[in-house]
């Protein structure tokens, strides 16, 4: 008789003792938070906001004083007795952020933008062929270049929105359409230019320019609908990788056991071969335009089912054309959602389209780095 096996215990993550100087860095990013999404306001008010004490605000505030990222602003306006107090602000023009998107069918784009969110410059080159890998990194490198040249104050970073499956580090491990595959890419741009790179799934991005800039709800699903499907996710504001950093990749799900189109993928009835742009203009072209574009949907709520129920998520973004989109697409996908959940519980979960229009993705790398630079959400 053979011995049992044993299987071992699953590993559990350590649990890191929280350090002074992490503190500190949280409080650092309520304050930044604080200015960015409030603007100037005096140290007590800051202090109000944040929920910390008048001394530790105005020590963090002289800190980021001192680093250049926050500046004082003149006095603040009273009709009552005492000393006015200064404001102080986040220098909104004196520090600018490179954002790249590289998610568009025909062109990769970049711009230069400040902290007010104004683009600075803009600048946009031929996409190269699918599967021309060398060439895709040499015209990403040269594109991120050109708009760098154009600083015209101190650059906090450079912010890229990619397709493909992208680990937290910054390596695209696949996106096969460029044709990369283990494709070190904030090394390489991070080498080119000197400064810090952040690099995310476009979708990833997507998601985090409507919850920075968008004022999406905590628990977000974003999906970004192009020449391809894919999804970000946001839980309690926090972007949901996956053991993978494959979380959110829906295009390749399975809508439906009745067959379908074939997808690039090989199989038969993704949703990405329902739901792809070219894909909906090149059944459109042939029939019904409705009718394509209630079936796309009827596919998209069919997916989108399990996610709400499951994470209970209460804002879903859909990101792309808003002539294809919105309508008969939108609201297939919100009465298939409906049929396919839990009534009581979901029913507050909305639908809708993405108010950062074409930019959503530029928007969402400046977001990125403002995250990663400042821990500004």
């Amino acid at each position: 008789m053979s011995e049992p096996q044993t299987v071992p215990a699953p590993r559990r993550a350590v649990r890191a003792k929280v350090l002074p100087e992490h503190a500190r860095a949280h409080n650092r990013a309520l304050v930044l938070q604080a200015l960015f999404h409030e603007g100037a306001m005096s140290r007590a008010d800051l202090a109000r906001a944040t929920g910390l004490t008048r001394v530790t605000t105005s020590d963090l505030a002289g800190e980021l004083i001192g680093e250049g990222v926050v500046v004082e602003q003149g006095v603040q306006t009273r009709t009552g007795p005492g000393k006015p107090a200064t404001l102080v602000d986040i220098d909104r023009e004196g520090l600018q952020i490179v954002a790249i998107d590289l998610s568009a069918a025909d062109e990769y784009r970049g711009a230069l933008l400040d902290l007010t969110g104004a683009v600075v410059a803009r600048a946009a080159v031929p996409r190269p062929a699918d599967g021309e890998a060398d060439a895709a990194r040499a015209t990403v490198l040269e594109l991120a270049s050109a708009v760098a040249r154009e600083a015209t104050s101190r650059l906090l970073g450079v912010g890229v929105g990619a397709p493909g499956v992208i680990t937290s580090d910054g390596v695209v491990l696949t996106a096969p359409n460029v044709g990369w595959a283990g494709m070190p890419l904030r090394a390489l741009l991070g080498e080119e230019l000197g400064i810090p790179v952040v690099v995310a799934n476009d979708a990833n991005a997507a998601a985090l320019a409507e919850y920075t800039l968008g004022g999406a709800s905590d628990d977000l699903m974003l999906v970004r609908i192009g020449r391809g499907v894919g999804s970000g996710l946001l839980v309690r504001g926090e972007l949901t990788r996956g053991s993978r950093d494959a979380a959110g990749e829906i295009g390749h799900v399975t809508v439906g056991t009745d067959g379908g189109p074939r997808c690039a993928c090989g199989r038969d009835g993704c949703l990405e071969a329902w739901l792809a742009v070219p894909a909906l203009q090149a059944r459109i072209a042939e029939g019904d335009r409705d009718s394509v574009l209630r079936d796309a949907g009827e596919r998209l709520g069919i997916a989108l089912a399990p996610v709400v129920g499951t994470l209970d998520i209460d804002d879903i973004v859909l990101s792309g054309p808003a002539d294809l989109l919105d309508g008969p697409l939108r609201d297939a996908a919100v009465e298939t959602l409906r049929a396919r959940t839990l009534e009581p519980f979901t029913t507050h979960a909305r639908v809708r389209l993405s108010a950062q229009g074409d930019d959503v993705v530029l928007r969402g790398a400046f977001a990125m780095v403002l995250d990663a630079r400042l821990g500004i959400r």
